[in-house]
């Protein structure tokens, strides 16, 4: 009688025939053992795993002969699966092929992109070569995810390896990047978030404010820092009005977070606690929640279908409005003076016509929680001083705030404070010290630190767009925001609440239509116009859109520019947000026309649109280095902005070109560089190896991306939502924009022409980018 066999619980068994599920999430791919039954399963292999043939390594790889098992197998073939021992694989790999040493296998790397695995069905006697950057790097980031469920050895399915770049980087958004880059503020996840690399004091215990006005939230959380005393949480109570510039400097020497909405639900013991509200954070050392890019993290959310987390964030963004005054920049401390980019009404609006249609109620309750916060937030921000510019009715970016922004690194300000430490006899630090603390005066050095907090509130931090003088513009891309909250109010009033919305908080409400006299005479409003009606808000709209066209429109030039409202003129910088008024809506048929055909080109390069063009920009140099959003660099925001505001114009071509051009940018990046999603890129080279002066995020990582980056993850799934068929085949295919459109369809001229670069040679353009220095001899 044969023996009985056994095996550990985790172990299941499959046919070669029985095709199993390939591209699916790690945990799910690694979740349980899996084996095939061709091959024998005994007690010799369940603690170990000794393959007839290990990895082919350095000179053995070369010399062997090519085998029948490099020809194509036939359809009916059954499916290649090899066999592997994780944590051996993953050393010849990396001593192999990462030959700079930086735990990723990239198209820069000079090992010889080939190595043998042996197969499940031959228990790793017979063995397959994989070749190529994509197939090695997917390899590596297999058996490091593997590692992560514990596996010391796997059947890999060769499809793993092979699978289409596009359906590999979007799964890989969908099932692990939006995972890892989620975040919740209470007991289980503080310690995750109160981690902060922008924290310039040294301090590494965590702090967090907890707004006034929310006595149960200060409880829970001394409770919290009492369970966990290895924490050393520091609990701190805000004042009623927290963002007074002069407390809020007075925080930089002991920053925090923020607290943030929660909910209170049970607490398994007949109680009740508290528990944060998820949310995403853009990733790598932003570890916070942000405004703008919480709005285009969340068109990613919606297309992948986490329309609860993306409610979520509008939760923490109500929360902000009611204890912090504002959507914060991110929240963190430094920030409490300092908003961002406005998108709440289109964020709720979105959200809210994905909500399951059972629930009619709650969804209109949540709606008009959010849309009140909104009415609060356009009233007591935007619309009053020193935002509003009452000359113009025009609204900029002009936060308060005292000294030296403290989240930038230590040497970021160091050549403007030069001269002014020398002029007082003393070194950078001791004049800045002293200048924090009030007791050095100079004017010149506070106009310059009121633009500069300006340009971080603008989201665009940094641009020679705005260089010395972002506090007094009526910029382009905030009039459009503006414009569509005051429609996206008027349409959810007139659809949604029947014409009639009543404001539950008191807050003052801006006149209207705004002029000087208007605000040097502020009135309270009566009772009465606590009710709101949609009439009001469309003719702000309205009010609004005359003044883009008389004081940010060019007929001669065919673009929208932004206004210094001290100055009295138009700034003639050509920025790519001119097309975000085709988003909202604002621009009229005509102008629209303008803009695609004449304007369009300006900005349009291989990898997608640029954020301005390199006239506008200006030379580069040793004393003015580029900017990271100036010319050539290309940002999600700019180009989903672009896309929608076309395709709602009805020029739909236009944005699937163009939205075609930046996915096949991250493709490309994907593909070679180890499955790498960053921040930004630079579109004329299609290089994520910049050198702008914070360099780039989401791309320091080993063996395998965790995160991506939160509006990059998001740029790619809307922007599969623009492909056609044939297009996503072709992106899949990495084939350039060049080919599938004609190289001359569009592009800007001179340096910032096409790429003369071949463009089916990613090498040459990565090499391109690599600053090699050959060391002195």
């Amino acid at each position: 009688m044969a023996p009985t066999l056994s095996h550990p619980p985790s172990v299941s068994f499959f046919d070669d025939h029985v095709h199993r599920p390939v591209n699916v999430d790690a945990a799910t791919y690694y979740g349980s053992e899996n084996h095939s039954r061709s091959r024998t399963y005994s007690h010799s292999q369940v603690h170990g795993y000794n393959p007839k043939k290990i990895p082919a390594f350095q000179d053995d790889w070369h010399s062997r002969p090519r085998r029948l098992s490099h020809d194509e197998k036939t359809v009916s073939g059954p499916p290649r699966r090899f066999l592997i021992d994780v944590e051996e694989t993953i050393r010849v790999v990396l001593e192999q092929e990462d030959t700079d040493g930086d735990f990723q296998i990239s198209v820069t790397d000079a090992g010889p992109k080939m190595m043998a695995l042996g197969t499940a069905t031959s228990n790793g006697f017979k063995t397959f070569d994989i070749r190529g950057t994509y197939m090695l790097s997917n390899l590596l980031q297999e058996l490091a995810l593997a590692r992560d469920h514990n596996r010391k050895r796997i059947v890999l399915d060769e499809a793993r390896l092979t699978e289409n770049p596009v359906d590999r980087l979007s799964r890989m958004i969908k099932h692990s990047f939006w995972h890892s880059l989620t975040r919740r503020i209470d007991g289980d996840g503080l310690e995750i978030i109160t981690a902060d690399p922008k924290n310039r004091t040294g301090r590494v215990n965590p702090r967090i404010y907890v707004p006034h006005g929310e006595p149960a939230m200060a409880d829970y959380y001394r409770k919290v820092a009492m369970e966990k005393p290895h924490m050393n949480l520091d609990v701190q109570v805000l004042p009623p009005k927290p963002d007074d510039p002069a407390f809020v400097k007075s925080l930089n020497s002991k920053p925090g977070l923020l607290a943030l909405a929660m909910n209170e639900v049970d607490d398994g013991a007949g109680g009740k606690t508290l528990k944060g509200i998820p949310f995403i954070v853009p990733g790598a050392r932003f570890n916070e929640l942000y405004n703008w890019d919480s709005y285009f993290i969340a068109l990613g959310l919606l297309v992948d279908g986490q329309v609860s987390m993306a409610k979520g964030m509008v939760e923490h963004f109500i929360f902000e409005i009611k204890h912090y005054g504002k959507i914060l920049n991110g929240s963190r401390s430094y920030y409490l003076c300092r908003t961002q980019p406005p998108f709440l009404t289109d964020m709720a609006l979105q959200i809210y016509n994905q909500l399951d249609r059972s629930d009619t109620d709650s969804n209109r309750d949540w709606l008009k929680r959010a849309i009140q916060a909104a009415i609060k937030e356009y009233h007591t921000i935007w619309v009053a001083e020193p935002r509003m510019d009452p000359k113009t009715g025009l609204s900029r970016y002009r936060p308060d705030g005292l000294g030296i922004p403290p989240e930038t690194e230590a040497t970021h300000f160091t050549h403007i404070l030069e001269p002014y430490a020398a002029k007082h006899g003393l070194s950078v630090l001791e004049f800045s010290e002293k200048y924090n603390d009030g007791l050095l005066k100079e004017p010149a050095l506070d106009e310059y630190f009121l633009h500069d907090r300006a340009v971080r509130e603008s989201g665009h931090d940094t641009t020679y767009r705005f260089e010395k003088r972002c506090a007094n513009l009526a910029t382009i891309d905030l009039q459009c925001l503006l414009y569509k909250y005051e429609v996206d109010i008027g349409t959810a009033i007139r659809e949604v609440f029947d014409d009639e919305l009543e404001l539950e908080e008191d807050f003052p409400l801006a006149p209207f239509p705004p002029s000087v006299e208007s605000y040097a005479n502020p009135r309270r409003e009566s009772s009465k116009s606590r009710n709101q009606a949609s009439e009001e808000w469309f003719e702000r709209a309205e009010f609004r859109k005359q003044m883009i066209d008389k004081y940010l429109w060019n007929e001669s030039k065919s673009l929208f520019f932004d206004y210094d409202t001290v100055a009295k003129k138009q700034i003639l910088y050509e920025s790519v947000t001119a097309f975000w008024a085709l988003w909202a809506g604002c621009a009229s048929e005509e102008q629209c026309c303008q803009l695609v055909s004449r304007s369009l080109e300006k900005f349009e390069v291989l990898g997608g649109l640029v954020s301005g063009t390199e006239e506008s920009r200006g030379k580069i140099s040793l004393d003015r280095p580029n900017r990271q959003w100036d010319y050539p660099y290309a940002w999600p925001p700019h180009q989903i902005m672009a896309w929608v505001g076309l395709e709602r114009y009805g020029y739909l071509e236009e944005a699937q070109r163009l939205a075609y051009r930046f996915l096949y940018m991250m493709t490309t990046a994907f593909v070679d560089f180890n499955g790498v999603v960053p921040e930004k890129f630079d579109a004329v080279k299609l290089s994520h190896l910049v050198d702008a002066e914070y360099g780039n995020q989401g791309i320091d990582f080993k063996m395998v991306p965790r995160e991506g980056f939160g509006w990059m993850n998001s740029a790619y799934q809307v922007g599969l939502s623009f492909m056609t068929t044939h297009m996503r085949r072709a992106v899949a295919a990495c084939t350039s924009p060049e080919v599938v459109f004609g190289a001359n369809v569009s592009g800007a001229t001179g340096d910032s022409a096409l790429l003369t670069l071949p463009p089916s040679d990613p090498l040459g353009m990565a090499m391109e980018n690599l600053d090699i220095s050959v060391p002195p001899i």
